[in-house]
């Protein structure tokens, strides 16, 4: 099979969807979807977003040092989508998508209830790239719906079923449930 060379761009198929939650004290929390996210580090435990200066939510970010990464399942692809191309500016996306905001435990952001995984992150670093800035956020607490853990209280991540996004094709791909092994299987006999 031959290979074709496309141009040079932020690519890696296929990208995690997430719902990113921040607020200011006193204003309507507001959602912004994303995909540029990753786990950076273990310990401690890091993961970074990228944010461009233009969407509301960055000011947000950069003023508070907090946020939430919000894992959405399949069913909550279309307040997804909305939250990514609606502005926080005008409208209150919780309202909006009928989505329910409930306090966490160790930043002022708020989690998405509706969202299977919720990670409270604090901003440790920040640094501009380009177009985005990259939030380095420390991981401070992890919450998962207790029906979506496994009998030995892991991610189950058929009972979670995320998504993920295609960039350049501008979609949104589900059935992440195919296991096709688990950790160091190709060394065992």
């Amino acid at each position: 099979m031959s290979k074709v060379s496309i141009k040079p761009q932020g690519f890696m198929v296929p990208l995690p969807v997430v719902m990113l939650t921040c607020v200011r004290p006193g204003e309507t929390p507001n959602i912004i979807t994303m995909s540029w996210v990753g786990v950076l580090c273990s310990e401690p435990p890091l993961i970074g977003v990228g944010i461009r200066p233009e969407r509301f939510s960055y000011d947000i970010v950069k003023t508070t040092g907090e946020f939430v990464i919000n894992v959405p399942n399949e069913g909550l692809a279309r307040a997804t989508d909305y939250c990514g191309y609606a502005s926080g500016r005008d409208k209150d996306k919780f309202k909006e998508c009928e989505l329910t905001a409930i306090p966490a435990s160790e930043v002022n952001s708020p989690l998405i209830q509706e969202c299977p995984v919720n990670i409270e992150c604090r901003v440790t670093q920040s640094l501009m790239l380009g177009t985005h800035e990259l939030f380095i956020g420390e991981i401070l607490a992890i919450h998962v719906d207790e029906e979506c853990l496994d009998n030995y209280g892991k991610l189950d991540i058929t009972k979670a079923a995320p998504f993920v996004y295609v960039p350049g094709a501008s979609k949104y791909v589900g059935g992440l449930s195919k296991l096709l092994g688990s950790g160091g299987f190709s060394l065992k006999n």
